[in-house]
């Protein structure tokens, strides 16, 4: 039987910076900026709740770090326009190796799920308009617990709710933060390392494999269990 896939969704699926040529129309040049530091505030926010245990979804954190950024970046979006783009937040494109990898892997006879920071609403509204909720499983939310990765609890969740062990499943995720949570945990991880520059934290906690594409994953992670004698569990 081949290993299960837990596929993080935002940044490693989807495109969290899909927006930003709809953000440039108001915010101009500054439009890169404000898209990366909107991200990183999101999830920065995600994080601060989870380790206050004060949960609220993370479509909450998304639109508190969305009020940040127009503050740190002296942009003035209308009320309107907020709204707007958060609804397009939930139609955020896939990656373009997605769906053709997505295919591929389940043909291979791999199990895949999503498994992501997001409410299952929001995952499964995200997919179905991206066109590749057809390719998984299920989606396991974080929600269900009201705490966020890399809490240890939501991995072992994901592992309750799909059956497989430690041992044989993988998380996938371009996130460096999920890959050492998913490690830590128990788990075996692959970082999808889309961008040259793309720094992985030096805790002292490596991913299993790394990938520039979710195309290398099917060869990638086969390989690794040859070597490793394993076989397919």
């Amino acid at each position: 039987m081949k290993p299960t896939l837990a596929f993080d969704v935002y940044g490693t699926l989807i495109d969290t910076h899909g927006l930003v040529s709809k953000i440039r129309k108001t915010a101009g040049d500054k439009a890169e900026e404000f898209s990366r530091i909107w991200r990183q505030k999101q999830l920065e926010y995600s994080f601060r709740r989870g380790l206050m245990q004060n949960y609220a979804t993370f479509a909450v954190c998304t639109r508190n770090a969305l009020d940040y950024t127009c503050d740190f970046c002296k942009v003035s979006f209308t009320v309107e326009q907020k709204e707007e783009l958060l609804e397009s937040y939930r139609t955020l494109p896939a990656f373009s190796d997605v769906e053709k990898s997505l295919e591929g892997l389940k043909a291979s006879g791999f199990r895949i799920y999503a498994f992501s920071n997001g409410s299952s609403e929001a995952v499964e509204a995200l997919l179905s308009a991206a066109g590749i909720r057809k390719h998984l499983l299920d989606v396991v939310s974080v929600d269900d617990l009201k705490s966020f990765k890399p809490n240890p609890a939501v991995y072992s969740h994901f592992l309750n709710k799909s059956g497989a062990s430690g041992s044989s499943a993988w998380l996938i995720s371009g996130n460096p933060f999920d890959v050492i949570g998913a490690v830590s945990a128990g788990m075996r991880a692959v970082w999808v390392k889309r961008s040259p520059e793309a720094i992985f934290d030096p805790w002292g906690i490596e991913p299993t494999l790394v990938v520039s594409s979710l195309a290398e994953l099917d060869e990638s992670i086969s390989a690794y269990l040859v070597v490793k004698g394993i076989g397919d569990c």
